[in-house]
């Protein structure tokens, strides 16, 4: 069964940092592509990075280009999230899943159709308040 797990989210200061973790098991995850998202209470999932399968290729949605870095350690078949920067506009509950078709942008436009992709996460909540 392929399953991700995402951790590392929490509270944090306008102009701090996080580093969220999406881990795999059942499968090893460098042969997949992954994407991240986040949904925000009354608002649509929208697509926030992807990291490509193949050479490790990245994708970034305009609102967190230059503030986000997503990046995968093979050996801890894991993909991170680093995210520094953060602001209010940030907060919501960020979610991995596998993108079958290897990081196309136009999905990651709201609105995501979450049947593009696999495996979802449960999601980790940020919240970005002073």
């Amino acid at each position: 069964q392929l399953q991700l797990v995402e951790s590392g989210g929490g509270l944090v200061q306008p102009g701090g940092s996080l580093r969220l973790s999406c881990a795999a098991s059942g499968f090893t995850l460098d042969y997949y592509a992954i994407g991240w998202f986040r949904q925000a209470p009354g608002k649509e999932r929208e697509g926030v990075s992807c990291i490509s399968r193949s050479d490790g290729s990245t994708y970034y949605a305009d609102s967190v280009k230059g503030r986000f870095t997503v990046s995968r350690d093979n050996a801890k078949n894991t993909v991170y999230l680093q995210m520094n920067s953060l602001k209010p506009e940030d907060t919501a509950v960020y979610y991995c899943a596998i993108d079958w078709r290897n990081c196309g942008p136009s999905r990651y436009i709201p609105p995501v159709d979450t049947a593009d992709f696999g495996s979802w996460g449960q999601g980790t909540q940020v919240t970005v308040s002073s």
